[in-house]
């Protein structure tokens, strides 16, 4: 990585190789003003390149800051991105696949956060898409964090879209203007509560209670802690969420049922996920983890540290840091507690 005439240039194929990448240099890009390039995008999947959801988060940031694109097409393994001013108001942005339009969410929402103003988009594609953290992640884990951060953002599902179908849209409202808050999150504290929502869109219900009977099995919950949830959705679908509440938080494990996998493999897998999480005393899980790292680096560059505790961060994680480091004048320190314990700070470089 280097940097040439001000731009920032980043090789999409360093680290994990995929498409946060991209969406954390837009997003940075976007809060800092500073043209970007990017090369060899997505350069270590099996369809590198920018896809329709990609396209889509590339768009929308260019629309909210009236930016200049280069490469802004399907397949493209290089962008040039050249942000003007952000600004607020009603947009509709959809991806037309059953892309995941929370990604896309996630790529405009932190240029909206620092401008001032009020905004309230549309997102159309994929809220249930296996390759991302599903519409509930961001409603009982995400957005809740992001409120304890001082923060405002509300969100609101109209229709579900699960893959391959698609089809789902949400609308979020959100005032910017307001910098995050520190993230302070080292203890998990006592467990609250505790829900398994076994999710269908046109599909028997018995799938989603063969997934219940597991959860009842394996984790010993109650069937008042577990039920059905029909979702209006365009083509079929089913995704198991596990949800606990902590004194510092919620988790979210999700399992996605597929055609062809037995429901009882996709909840053995979603309830052993938790019991990891569970086993491991942290209140900062590995999707939640990656998705703090951006509000933490804006407190810093404010002068405010920010710490958490969560399991051994993944290499999408830590490339993401790396990523971020490159926009802000921010550290991050990653620290081994013990074999199921990392703790990770961040702070104003220099």
């Amino acid at each position: 990585m280097s940097t040439e005439s001000s731009a920032i240039i980043i090789d999409g194929s360093e680290g994990e190789g995929g498409g946060q990448i991209l969406r954390t240099s837009l997003a940075l890009a976007a809060v800092t003003g500073r043209p970007l390039r990017i090369v060899n995008i997505r350069g270590r999947r099996n369809k590198p390149g920018l896809l329709r959801q990609h396209l889509t988060a590339v768009r929308a940031i260019g629309a909210v800051t009236a930016a200049q694109l280069r490469g802004a097409e399907l397949r493209s393994s290089e962008l040039e991105f050249t942000p003007g001013p952000v600004s607020h108001g009603e947009q509709v942005f959809a991806v037309g696949t059953a892309g995941s339009a929370t990604l896309v969410f996630q790529t405009v929402l932190w240029p909206l956060i620092v401008a001032p103003g009020r905004s309230r988009i549309v997102f159309e594609g994929g809220t249930h898409n296996p390759m991302a953290p599903p519409f509930e992640f961001l409603t009982r884990v995400f957005l809740p964090h992001m409120r304890r951060l001082g923060l405002v953002i509300e969100v609101k599902l109209e229709q579900a879209g699960f893959y391959p179908a698609g089809g789902g849209r949400f609308v979020v409202e959100l005032e910017g203007g307001r910098a995050p808050a520190p993230v302070e999150l080292t203890r998990r504290g006592e467990l609250r509560e505790r829900e398994a929502l076994a999710l269908i869109a046109n599909l028997p219900a018995r799938v989603a209670k063969r997934e219940l009977g597991v959860v009842r099995r394996e984790l010993g919950w109650s069937r008042d802690e577990c039920r059905v949830v029909e979702l209006e959705g365009r083509g079929p679908g089913n995704a198991l969420c596990l949800i606990v509440e902590a004194e510092a938080g919620a988790e979210l494990v999700t399992g996605f049922g597929t055609k062809g996998a037995r429901a009882e493999l996709v909840a053995e897998q979603a309830c052993a996920e938790l019991r990891r999480w569970l086993d491991a005393e942290v209140p900062v899980g590995e999707h939640l983890a990656d998705q703090l790292l951006i509000p933490m680096a804006l407190a810093a560059r404010g002068g405010h540290a920010s710490v958490f505790v969560t399991t051994p961060p993944s290499r999408h994680t830590r490339t993401n840091a790396e990523i971020i480091s490159r926009f802000l004048p921010v550290e991050f320190v990653f620290e081994a507690l013990d074999e199921r314990r990392t703790q990770v700070r961040a702070k104003l470089r220099g």
